[in-house]
């Protein structure tokens, strides 16, 4: 495991009925914002939840640096999923006061840090697309999780709310490694510190966005895809969008501070 490394993803494989979704994928995610890109199919959900620890590997594993602050080497992870079931009925504060009695957190802290601090006493049902993914965000983020997972936390929103949205997230890596998903190139060559590529199950390219960039020649994270995966042919495997066969169901919750690692 690297020295510097908040997790450890060590020769991972997961399929779905005997189709293959990932395929010996290995990698080191350190402190700050590492964006996993990809086509649509190249399984990036599928190794967003092996990294939560909601979707089991056929082969390999995840190893997490162990934490000063915590027993042995446990390792808590906070996860966003692509799409999360709030309930109706409850305010924002009232939905996160729930996971922060689970995960040790402050809501209106965790509120205030996404922009969330005046909508804090409107109900979930009230709340616009974009403002319930940035309260994802909170949940996800309560705690002061060592590692944060976000799946496609700006899918669905206008730019202006993918620019917030995204920029919550990467403010969650000044103390955390942060790995997210997203089709939003130019916010992650904004804001990723790290870059990893999928295509087809396994690890096209990945490391510092710098060096990557240096070293295949391009200007930004765009250019990187084009040359690394764009213009493949690639055929999805299974469908990576959280409701393939066996894979986790994109409606489960997972609670920051209850599935510790």
């Amino acid at each position: 495991m690297s020295e510097h490394a908040a997790a450890t993803v060590d020769g991972v494989a997961r399929a779905y009925g005997g189709v293959p979704v990932l395929d010996g994928v290995s990698l080191s995610v350190e402190t700050g914002v590492t964006a996993v890109v990809g086509p649509n199919g190249s399984g990036k959900s599928t190794l967003l939840g092996v990294l939560a620890g909601a979707v089991e590997p056929t082969d390999g594993g995840v190893e997490y640096a162990d934490s000063d602050s915590r027993t042995g080497s446990e390792k808590r992870v906070g996860y966003l999923p692509q799409r999360v079931p709030f309930r109706d009925g409850f305010t924002a504060r009232e939905t996160l006061g729930f996971y922060a009695a689970l995960a040790d957190g402050d809501p209106d802290a965790a509120l205030a840090d996404v922009g969330l601090g005046d909508a804090a006493d409107k109900r979930v049902e009230d709340l616009s697309g974009g403002m319930r993914r940035l309260l994802g965000i909170a949940q996800a983020t309560l705690g002061d999780p060592d590692v944060v997972v976000l799946d496609e936390p700006t899918s669905g929103l206008d730019p202006e709310m993918r620019e917030r949205a995204f920029r919550a997230a990467a403010s969650a890596g000044d103390d955390a490694a942060v790995v997210v998903s997203s089709h939003d190139l130019d916010l992650v060559d904004a804001h990723a510190d790290a870059v990893v590529v999928l295509r087809r199950g396994r690890v096209a390219a990945s490391g510092p966005r710098d060096r990557l960039l240096d070293d295949h020649g391009v200007d930004d994270v765009e250019g990187l895809y084009r040359a690394v995966a764009g213009g493949s042919g690639d055929r999805p495997t299974a469908d990576d969008r959280g409701d393939a066969d066996g894979e986790a169901s994109e409606e489960s919750v997972h609670v920051t501070g209850v599935s510790d690692r």
